[in-house]
This record gives C-alpha cells, structure tokens and sequence, in this order.
C-alpha cells in the first residue's frame, strides 16, 4: 500500500521496534497526527480470546471522562410515555414500528447508536440484517436495551462508547481527537483500558493482551508496552 510523504515524514518519528510507555505513546500519536482535519486517535487492542466460543467474547460500554470529540446521533425505538422520556432527554430520533421500513428499504441510517426498551426489541429484531453487521443492535452487555432510555442517552452523549472484539480478535475504539490534550487522552486510555482489563474471560488461559496500538486516522500506529496491563 503506496503511502503519502506526510505519512512517510511522520512515520520517521516512531521507532517500530520499541513498545512505548503510556504517556510518550500518546505525545507521539498527537505528534504524528498532522492531516487537515481533527484526527481521531484510536486504540487497536489484539487480545489472545477466541471469539467463536461464546465464553470469550468481549462486549462492553465506557463511558470516557472526555468524551469522544464528536457529536453522537441517538434513535430511540420506545412506545408509550418511554417516546416523551427519549425525547426530553435529547434523543435525536424517536420511534417504532413506522421506522421499519424506513430503514430497511429506504437505507436510512443517519444515526450512530440504537436505544431500544425490552418491550421493543421485537420490532428492532426484524433490523437485524441491517443493524447487525453495522455494529448497531441494541445489546443488553451494552446498555442499549434497557427502561431507563434517559441514563442511556445521558451516557452515550457524555462519550459512551461500546467495545468488542471483531473477527480478528481485535478491539477498536476512539479514544478522542488529535485536538485533545495529553492528559484528556491519557485519562480516556485509562478508562478504557481499565473495562478492557475487567472484562477479561475468566476461561481465557494465557495471554490476554497481545497487543496495543495507538493511531490517528491517516496516521501511523504507535505500539505501547503490554507488561504493565499483564
């Protein structure tokens, strides 16, 4: 894959041969971040869990104490005074049944997180070829189904963000933007990392982490140390 000059010039800065302590790690990655735009920093986590047996499965929610930087689109699918509640608490878009076809035949999925009350999950279901690889089900583990649609929405606004491993094994998650500062990012890393470090399975026999790796969008990655999450 053909690289920029930007790219190259920014790469030069990042010793690939050394696992960087936290700190240094993210003064790197927001140095290597010099696109037009905000970058997004994200962390690459490939974990040593095998995803086919369903007891390793990783599948959570943070809520980062900075946020993600970016503005999140919530759909709340509820009925009855559950659409008033989505609505005062700053839902984006509230619904039900009327929204099926919407987004199954039309494609719209102007939206970055599904909220569903249980009572709903059964219209939602029939999304599920549509939702479901887009990483937009609803899911308990997640607390997107829930009754309590008011903390849901809260949290995601505040900067929840869902992870999980995908089929490489590998978690991927925002943990801000290139305009951050040093410590915002390091205190959402550690957030982060602390639920990662939780939701550890306990059948998993070996190693946990593998690896950890931080990148802005069009930047190159910067691998940490793993020994301290051991």
């Amino acid at each position: 894959m053909k690289r920029g000059k930007k790219y190259a010039e920014a790469a030069k800065q990042i010793d690939r041969s050394v696992q960087y302590e936290t700190a240094e790690a993210i003064a790197l990655v927001k140095k290597v971040a010099v696109a037009k735009f905000d970058e997004t920093i994200e962390v690459h986590i490939r974990t040593g869990c095998d995803g086919r047996h369903a007891e390793q499965q990783i599948r959570g929610a943070v809520v980062l104490p900075h946020g993600t930087g970016k503005s999140v689109k919530v759909l709340v699918f509820a009925k009855g005074e559950k659409v008033d509640e989505a609505t005062a608490a700053g839902a984006d878009y509230v619904g039900g049944e009327e929204l099926i076809p919407k987004i199954q035949n039309e494609g719209w999925l102007d939206f970055d997180v599904v909220v569903a009350t249980p009572d709903m999950m059964g219209v939602v279901g029939r999304l599920g070829r549509v939702l479901g690889p887009k990483g937009l089900m609803p899911n308990p583990k997640a607390g997107t189904v829930t009754m309590d649609v008011t903390k849901a929405i809260n949290d995601i606004k505040a900067g929840k963000i869902e992870y999980r491993l995908d089929k490489s094994n590998i978690i991927h998650v925002p943990i801000g933007k290139a305009s951050f500062t040093e410590e915002q990012l390091r205190d959402n890393f550690r957030t982060l990392m602390d639920a990662i470090m939780k939701a550890r399975p306990s059948t998993l026999k070996g190693q946990y982490l593998k690896s950890v790796t931080l990148t802005p969008t069009m930047g190159p990655g910067v691998k940490l140390s793993v020994a301290k999450f051991a």
